[in-house]
């Protein structure tokens, strides 16, 4: 029989995990102060950046003697930076449970083969973090874009650790109450939470990686744009606006936009409750229905930001397929856009729950979910 289309449909259908969904007052018009054609070293552009970092650190209670810089390649970019030119002083714990901290696994291991103990965990589950051995260096993801797992806190992380912990927050910052105290490197780009532009990544360093950088310098050779050092000193100016390579001030000036936004809407707390209220409403969804569920297996790791979605339904023996054709069916709707799970997880969808998402368009979302399952099931029963 026929399965009725629901009736609301979402303002904004874009619930992609990266690049992510613009704040919900973007405009163009909003960027008409970025000094286009202007050098990013002339007074406005210094300007612009250093209000970048600035506010950076603002919201998100960064400590004074920990230094921001923004720098090439989004996240990727100053995950690999922070890895090339502070490894190999000590052995390293690489940890992984999902696609990108695979990735970072493979880059220690096989490419700078420095002497690493590697760390896995299924999808949906996540490593024991209070197990690793903390006097060496520890390389792991926050929160997992690729699998919904995040983190539940940062307990398990001694304060008296010997090594450094260098995290990749990228989902998790602005969304997340990072552990400053615990974290010596942290990683993200401003394309994830606060859904700005994507190419430029921020590390933020703390005074332990600072103390290893001045006093350690790496086997290989390293190239420009990771050289965080000149003379065994810090290069200060990297963290003060001075960027390694040209960014686009027009990017810049989208992120400052974004920062405006998010101290208009509470800030860090306001930002972490609005990611709560979109996550939760999918986790209310996946409770009220027997044939979805969170790919995350403990409610303590669940990511309010990446939310990832199993299909549990017995009926479907070829879960892939499944749903490729559930999210195809919601693209074509333009109910939800770029749903699908990333290509390397399990098959199911993913959810961007980010604070730029309004809850009310996660709301009129689910409902369509509901029927293109129920049409995507009555079409498995009539070609049974």
């Amino acid at each position: 029989m026929a399965i009725a289309l629901p009736v609301t449909r979402p303002a904004n259908p874009r619930f992609s995990s990266g690049p992510c969904a613009k704040i919900p007052t973007f405009s163009l018009d909003l960027l008409a102060d970025a000094p286009l054609g202007r050098s990013h070293r002339a007074p406005v552009g210094k300007a612009k950046l250093k209000a970048a970092i600035e506010g950076t650190r603002e919201l998100l209670n960064i400590p004074a003697d920990y230094r921001i810089g923004i720098v090439p390649a989004s996240d990727t970019g100053a995950v690999e930076m922070a890895m090339w030119s502070l490894l190999g002083a000590r052995p390293a714990t690489m940890v992984a449970w999902e696609s990108f901290g695979a990735g970072w696994v493979t880059d220690v291991v096989k490419q700078l083969k420095i002497e690493a103990t590697v760390k896995t965990a299924e999808y949906g589950q996540i490593v024991d973090m209070a197990a690793l051995d903390y006097d060496t260096d520890v390389v792991f993801t926050w929160n997992g874009t690729t699998s919904g797992v995040r983190m539940p806190d940062g307990d398990a992380i001694p304060a008296d650790r010997a090594g450094l912990t260098i995290c990749d927050a990228t989902s998790a910052a602005f969304a997340q109450d990072l552990p400053w105290d615990k974290l010596d490197v942290t990683t993200f780009s401003w394309q994830k939470v606060l859904g700005g532009e994507a190419a430029h990544g921020i590390i933020v360093l703390g005074p332990r990686a600072v103390a290893r950088l001045e006093s350690y310098t790496p086997a290989w050779p390293l190239p420009k744009i990771f050289r965080l050092t000149k003379g065994g000193k810090l290069i200060e100016g990297i963290f003060a606006g001075e960027t390694i390579n040209t960014p686009s001030m027009l990017a810049v000036e989208d992120y400052l936009v974004a920062l405006d936004w998010a101290r208009a809407v509470g800030g860090l707390n306001g930002l972490m409750a609005r990611a709560d209220a979109n996550a939760q409403a999918i986790w209310d969804f996946c409770a009220a229905n027997d044939w979805i569920a969170n790919l995350a297996e403990v409610d303590a790791t669940r990511s309010n930001t990446s939310v990832c979605l199993k299909f549990t339904d017995a009926r479907i023996t070829d879960g892939a397929t499944f749903a490729k054709a559930v999210a195809k069916r919601l693209e074509a709707e333009g109910v939800a856009l770029d749903v699908g799970a990333y290509r390397d997880a399990p098959a199911g969808l993913r959810i961007w729950c980010g604070g730029t998402v309004e809850t009310s368009d996660i709301e009129a979302m689910l409902p369509w979910l509901d029927w293109a399952f129920h049409v995507e099931i009555e079409a498995l029963s009539k070609a049974a």
